[in-house]
């Protein structure tokens, strides 16, 4: 355990603290005493207590307390002083405001139990006051007001130390819970992506499994057809694998390299590498740039395009542009769309619609959380517009699913 740093805890101690030497000069004041009496550090230590209590030494009040230091010097014990009035000057040097202060005076003890100083904790109790005169009630004068009533002032001064400190401890508590339920979150999440990635995998080692049997059960199986298989599902738990690496490379906030992309420039090279089964109609605007990384936008690209000509009858529409400071890429087919309830859930890691697992049995339902969560790293955000929202308002609009990216654009695009 690191050890504690003592001056410290003084400095930050919510409650006014001073030292004195054994000839009552000040030591040591904290932050709290420097707001509570109004004065710096460095008005105040070094000096004599009494050239610094108001009203000098030769006061009544002052005499009050040079006997209570001097009670704790001699005794090694702690002295709570009766209550003391002493005014201060008010903002703008106009009339003094009265004020009460219950003062404790206790004794500093070296290694060898002697008494080394006092530690002085002056508290204000004007509010104390003015709550026993409200009830009718007086308190005493004379060289202090009484012990009495000093102790029970003192003792006010606490509960409002302590009701203080209740308030934060509440504050820590909403935090520490917060912070915990958000943990839970997490944890659940993790769970959940261990189920799903377990299903997930199951299927390919199955197989690979069962046909590396069948060959070994069968000496006159077809040894080229097995290993083509076995080869197929090897590449299926490759690409989950990856998916999965990319996943928590992307949830950790790995740096990649960042460089100005024009975005019509990697959408186009993405379509020369996609199958002709479906039409492509495109609208691509030049010069529409944002800063990214290359590899990790052509994944997000390449996802969503991917994502399109599963589910296209016969046509997808690619639009690149620029909406207020935003590049926007738009991609909509012309499939049977994405139901409301749906529109969130797709971009949940493994979710996969009857119709998606129908148009490719292979898939990992990994591609769209993928693309979101490269988005996101890029300050971005991908959804899924309303087909009758403004997204989706093109006369021509295939009226499929309907995918949104929009990412901040440079300002050197036009």
């Amino acid at each position: 355990m690191d050890e504690i740093d003592f001056g410290a805890a003084f400095e930050a101690a919510p409650i006014a603290l001073a030292l004195l030497s054994p000839d009552l000069i000040f030591i040591a004041v904290n932050q709290a005493y420097e707001r509570l009496v109004g004065r710096s550090r460095a008005d105040v230590v070094g000096r004599d207590v009494f050239d610094v209590f108001p009203g000098g030494p030769a006061t009544t009040e002052a005499a009050v307390l040079r006997a209570s230091l001097e009670r704790v010097l001699a005794d090694a014990e702690t002295d709570v002083m009766p209550l003391l009035r002493y005014d201060v000057e008010s903002v703008g040097g106009s009339a003094p405001e009265e004020r009460y202060w219950s003062i404790t005076n206790a004794p500093l003890l070296d290694s060898h139990g002697d008494v080394c100083g006092v530690v002085n904790l002056p508290q204000e109790v004007t509010g104390f006051v003015r709550r026993v005169r409200e009830a009718g009630h007086t308190l005493s004068a004379g060289a202090g007001l009484s012990r009495l009533a000093a102790v029970e002032a003192h003792l006010y001064a606490q509960t409002g130390q302590l009701q203080d400190i209740n308030r934060r401890l509440r504050r820590a508590q909403d935090r520490a819970q917060r912070a915990t339920q958000k943990l839970n979150q997490v944890v659940q999440q993790h769970r959940e992506a261990v189920a799903d990635t377990s299903h997930d995998l199951r299927g390919p080692i199955a197989g690979l499994q069962l046909r590396l049997q069948d060959a070994l059960a069968d000496p006159d199986v077809d040894a080229r057809q097995i290993l083509l298989a076995a080869l197929r599902d090897a590449e299926r738990l490759g690409d989950i694998v990856g998916d999965l690496l990319e996943l928590a490379r992307l949830e950790a906030g790995a740096p990649q390299g960042v460089e100005a992309v024009d975005l019509a420039i990697l959408v186009g090279k993405e379509l020369l590498h996609r199958p002709a089964r479906v039409k492509f109609v495109t609208r691509l605007e030049s010069g529409v740039k944002v800063a990214g990384s290359p590899v990790r936008l052509t994944r997000l690209v390449g996802n969503l395009l991917a994502n399109a000509i599963r589910h296209a009858r016969s046509r997808v529409e690619v639009t690149v542009g620029v909406d207020g400071r935003d590049a926007v890429l738009e991609v909509a087919d012309d499939g049977p769309g994405i139901p409301a309830a749906d529109r969130e859930a797709v971009f949940q890691r493994f979710f996969r619609r009857s119709d998606a697992m129908r148009a490719d049995p292979a898939g990992s339902g990994l591609g769209l959380p993928i693309a979101r969560q490269i988005a996101q790293s890029h300050g971005g955000t991908l959804e899924i517009a309303d087909p009758d929202g403004a997204a989706a308002s093109a006369p021509d609009a295939p009226g499929g699913a309907h995918l949104v990216l929009r990412l901040p654009l440079l300002p050197s695009s036009r």
